[in-house]
């Protein structure tokens, strides 16, 4: 396979950030020659790292949010984009096509997982001391990452998926991993939630895996039909625990 590159070529305009302790960027960079644009924003020199991982419309406003509330709390973050420049689909179709290419082919997402995480190096982040997590679809990459043996304090999935494909195992995770999962998630099942535990303590993996009833799947997604503010409250709270602890 050919080793991912990455470098930042240009940083580019900045979201708005009202009522925001700390003003974050939004970052071009590349992949194996090709163009992405992430989001970065850090309250400081050698703050600890948080790479995020979108849901399958893409990086938008949602991950730029959470992003903003990690720096509040002190965190660097880099909130990857694993889709491409411009590339934020807003129809079920294409979502599914995105995410799709990527799920067929491993390698691809974790070398534009390790891009982003060179991108974030190349801009001050602290990689030394740095925890992965994400949302949904970026949940389920999350965990492609710690499977990778990425080098990373952490990972850390809200509502993603958490089947493991065919020939993989968690026999190369450096570090621990956290989950979030809503009982009433029909997209994915209790039964995968159970594979992965049996997976991880075979593995000899420390995990903490966490189940909200009448959560839905996406249960953090502020605004919309399934979110549900309890869950998405504990679920939050813990996460700002475990960053702490780590």
């Amino acid at each position: 396979m050919k080793k991912a590159t990455a470098c930042l070529v240009a940083i580019c305009g900045l979201y708005a950030a009202s009522g925001w302790a700390v003003e974050g960027k939004e970052v071009a960079y590349e992949v194996n020659g090709q163009p992405y644009q992430g989001y970065y924003i850090s309250p400081g020199k050698d703050a600890p790292l948080v790479l995020l991982m979108h849901d399958w419309d893409g990086l938008t406003d949602y991950e730029v949010k959470r992003a903003q509330m990690l720096a509040d709390k002190g965190y660097a973050v880099f909130a990857a984009d694993l889709f491409g420049a411009g590339v934020r689909p807003t129809e079920v179709e294409d979502r599914r096509q995105h995410t799709g290419e990527l799920y067929k082919d491993r390698e691809k997402m974790r070398a534009l997982m390790r891009g982003a995480l060179a991108a974030a190096k190349n801009l001050g982040g602290n990689t030394n001391d740095a925890v992965a997590m994400g949302y949904c679809f970026g949940g389920a990459a999350v965990l492609e990452l710690a499977r990778s043996g990425a080098d990373m304090k952490g990972f850390v999935t809200f509502h993603g998926g958490l089947a493991t494909p065919e020939g993989q195992d968690y026999s190369q995770t450096k570090g621990d991993i956290l989950v979030f999962h809503g009982a009433a998630d029909t997209a994915i099942p209790m039964t995968d939630l159970v594979a992965l535990s049996e997976s991880l303590e075979k593995a000899g993996v420390d995990n903490e895996l966490i189940v909200y009833s009448g959560a839905p799947h996406a249960f953090t997604v502020f605004g919309s039909d399934r979110y549900r503010e309890e869950a998405d409250r504990k679920s939050w709270a813990r996460f700002l625990t475990y960053l702490a602890e780590k």
